[in-house]
């Protein structure tokens, strides 16, 4: 197959053809234009345009062409979806959605301004995912700092930072809210689903969820306000406990019964029978 874009390629535009070509298409051929000539070339050339408006491959509402791409030829691979959160950041200049987003655009605006031949950046970019698709394959667990003194210092700086922090970020305020109003009535709350209301990528909310939530994960923040609710349903008797288990989004009453008493070092009976002793 032939695909044609618009010349000068930075993040899209290099990121869809290696994607072609790794997953799709091993022997297809790019071509880049000037922006005005990409539809009149492609019909003379018998190529699929992509990356421009008012064509098939190309954005859709916050979405890149990469997105679609792994969409449209459905591309089920936990490594292509980390890079598609990461691409779509760098191309959509949404940083926040991928701590990598900003290095990769900030890697391929210096590619695209050392090299002034589009075909050479082509070849010289896919390099570059071939070692980021390498990383989100085997890597993304792996740090740089291996030193058990670097380490250290690394955690106590981290530690310091996060005392130090002043300011809530915004989706931190935005989250504590969707939980508040999510936490009666939603008891299967999931981390993944509430990112995409935020628009913020889960494993960015989920490394830095703790800072701003008590220096718990998001699991035990949610136990934590359970069983801050269930203390409150047992101080009235019109609840059972397996009614109270049910009400706080436990599964069956022994495993609320379990979680209970590691927070509050009684079982709910015995916590019970001490409320009407006062």
């Amino acid at each position: 197959m032939k695909w044609i874009t618009r010349e000068r390629p930075k993040i899209d535009r290099i990121a869809c053809p290696w994607l072609i070509r790794r997953f799709i298409d091993k022997e297809a051929k790019f071509i880049y234009v000037p922006f005005d000539e990409v539809k009149k070339q492609a019909e003379l050339l018998g190529a699929i345009p992509f990356d421009i408006p008012e064509v098939e491959f190309t954005h859709y509402e916050d979405y890149c062409t990469f997105d679609y791409f792994v969409k449209k030829y459905k591309i089920d691979d936990p490594a292509i979806e980390t890079l598609t959160i990461i691409v779509r950041g760098a191309d959509t200049d949404r940083h926040n959605l991928a701590q990598q987003s900003a290095g990769l655009w900030a890697i391929s605006a210096g590619l695209a301004h050392n090299i002034t031949n589009d075909h050479e950046l082509l070849e010289q970019g896919m390099i570059i995912y071939d070692a980021l698709y390498s990383w989100a394959c085997h890597l993304q667990n792996e740090s740089h700092t291996q030193n058990p003194f670097e380490k250290l210092l690394m955690q106590t700086l981290g530690d310091y930072l996060k005392t130090s922090q002043k300011r809530t970020p915004k989706w931190a305020k935005e989250l504590k809210n969707i939980i508040q109003d999510q936490i009666d009535t939603q008891l299967s709350l999931s981390l993944k689903d509430i990112s995409k209301d935020l628009n913020v990528n889960p494993s960015y909310l989920s490394r830095e969820f703790s800072k701003y939530f008590d220096d718990l994960s998001f699991g035990d923040y949610i136990r934590k306000l359970r069983i801050e609710k269930a203390i409150q349903l047992l101080q009235s008797p019109v609840y059972s406990l397996t009614e109270v288990a049910y009400l706080t989004g436990f599964s069956d009453q022994s495993h609320f019964t379990r979680i209970f008493k590691k927070h509050t070092g009684q079982n709910p009976s015995e916590f019970r029978k001490n409320l009407s002793k006062k």
